[in-house]
């Protein structure tokens, strides 16, 4: 198994002394971009977190918070001014093109978030794409200044105390780069490498990129954390396997290490494999159907009423997810402090589905397109088949719906840029919050082209209510508002909620140190390798 893994090291361009201690992973897909400023799935977050920090983190496998870079900081003016304290001596990557020359310091916590917020920094159109989850976070207004105190100090100024700020520095858009590599790429006329050849503080290093194949990482031996016990990985594989029967087919010829997200028929291969072990946890998770509010006939909330009446939604929980699954009723998991569980499930009523439809115009039907996702996520493991199964449902009350998908970087270009009418999608929570799914993902500041609000919704009672949500950290207010405006999607009905999952990933039983995580992070620092029994 040794020279199976060293012959895949070689191949994948690791070869050396540190091949033997590459671990690869079998990952789902391309990430969408290596600049975590700009990556909004948790696979393109999952290439990032490897390389990056942030002021502020989760504590693996759970949603506490936990200093990082950020060694304290202190809050004052009532919620409204944090004052972070850098952590001294912590060392960038290096590169062909760079060499750091100092360690971190507040120009490059400066750099990272004022490229983000500035539309007119140098670096804010650098990429292409906006900054599209710091703008449907609100952060864009939230925050009235950033400022340098001193080479290990700086201070957020906020317009109004937010009980989410803390929590969402946390999240992947917050990972610091350096300052003095983009100023270095600038002089050359080069801005673009970096987010091509990306340079952070974290555990691991970048080493290359090539898409549908792998992005390639070494061990940062410089890196500022070290790990007392065995040694740290030299090298790391993230192997683009967006077929879950190769990856596990990959996993027991020892080709990866670690697997994402087996298929649910294969999860008992898994447990009787004695070379192999099954991971599974519990992530804040939604898979969704979501329909465009702006264009006909989606934006009569009978027509998108009756298509959440027409759905059997518990066949397909039953079908697809098998006893991963559990059936949605709210855009929030169960799992989440603000759920709304007096609210109870939606109907599955043919009858009364085609009753609506003929109230709204449609008593012959219509036809639209039904987009799948063309991957498997940890919320949806087989968007083909969720597509096939709601295909024939709308079929039976008159809706004909045709079934159109593209490559996953594609497919999300298209549904941020507002092209379905339909669309199958998910989300896995980046930092525990009920924010991070009622406002990023049907705020109004969201549903905007590019913004994570697919259903392009925006009702104004509604985002009171959780803009509202932020402006205090005291619970049970906040409870009370999310839970009106769960009241306020069921009558609104966006989307059709679909499932939640306990995630699965597989692993061989030679890694050590790698845990399931409730923000869908697959982290790699600190896991290692041994030799096969």
């Amino acid at each position: 198994m040794r020279r199976l893994a060293l012959s895949l090291a070689l191949a994948l361009g690791l070869a050396g002394p540190a091949a033997a201690s590459t671990l690869v992973y079998c990952s789902e897909g391309n990430p969408e971009s290596l600049d975590p400023g700009r990556v909004t799935t948790t696979t393109a977050m999952n290439v990032t977190w490897q390389m990056f920090n942030n002021l502020v983190e989760f504590e693996p496998g759970t949603t506490t918070l936990r200093p990082a870079l950020a060694e304290s900081w202190v809050v004052s003016d009532e919620g409204k001014t944090y004052d972070f304290t850098l952590r001294a001596g912590v060392r960038f990557h290096a590169n062909a093109r760079f060499a750091p020359s100092r360690t971190l310091n507040a120009d490059d916590v400066l750099f990272s978030f004022l490229r983000q917020w500035r539309a007119d920094h140098p670096y804010h159109r650098v990429g292409g794409e906006t900054f599209g989850y710091f703008r449907d976070l609100g952060l864009a207004d939230l925050i009235l200044a950033i400022e340098r105190l001193d080479a290990g100090r700086v201070r957020f100024r906020l317009r109004e105390a937010d009980a989410t700020f803390l929590p969402n520095l946390a999240q992947a858009f917050g990972g610091i780069l350096s300052a003095e590599y983009a100023e270095r790429l600038a002089a050359s006329n080069e801005p673009e490498e970096l987010a091509r050849a990306p340079i952070g503080t974290g555990p691991f290093r970048f080493a290359g990129y090539r898409p549908d194949m792998a992005v390639r990482y070494r061990g940062f031996p410089d890196y500022w954390r070290k790990a007392a016990g065995p040694a740290p990985l030299d090298g790391l594989v993230f192997s683009i396997t967006p077929n879950a029967a190769v990856r596990l087919t990959k996993l027991k010829a020892g080709e990866c290490q670690v697997a994402a997200f087996p298929a649910p028929a294969d999860l008992d291969a898994v447990r009787a494999d004695p070379d192999l072990a099954l991971l599974s946890g519990e992530e804040l998770n939604v898979a969704y159907l979501a329909l465009n509010t702006t264009r006909p006939p989606m934006d009569d909330v009978r027509v998108r009423r009756a298509i959440n009446l027409a759905i059997d939604r518990r066949a397909i929980v039953e079908a697809v997810y098998g006893a991963a699954g559990r059936l949605a009723r709210n855009p929030l998991p169960p799992g989440s402090w603000a759920f709304h569980d007096g609210l109870p499930n939606l109907a599955f009523d043919r009858e009364a589905a085609a009753r609506l439809l003929a109230e709204a115009g449609h008593a012959q039907g219509f036809e639209t397109d039904l987009w799948f996702l063309p991957v498997s996520r940890p919320y949806n493991p087989n968007g083909r088949r969720v597509a096939d199964m709601i295909q024939a449902d709308l079929a039976r009350v008159g809706i004909r719906a045709r079934l159109v998908t593209r490559d996953w970087g594609a497919y999300r270009a298209a549904l941020y840029a507002g092209e379905p009418t339909a669309m199958l999608y998910g989300w896995t929570s980046d930092n525990g919050d009920p924010d991070n799914f009622l406002n990023v993902l049907l705020g109004c500041q969201a549903a905007v082209p590019g913004g994570a609000n697919l259903a392009r919704w925006c009702d104004p009672t509604y985002d009171s209510d959780i803009q509202a949500a932020r402006r205090t950290d005291d619970r049970a207010t906040r409870t009370r508002l999310y839970r009106a405006a769960q009241e306020r999607f069921r009558e609104g009905l966006p989307w059709v909620p679909l499932a939640h999952t306990v995630v699965h990933m597989a692993a061989r039983r030679t890694v050590a140190g790698f845990r399931m995580d409730p923000l869908g992070r697959y982290l790699f620092e600190g896991v290692t390798l041994s030799d096969p029994p």
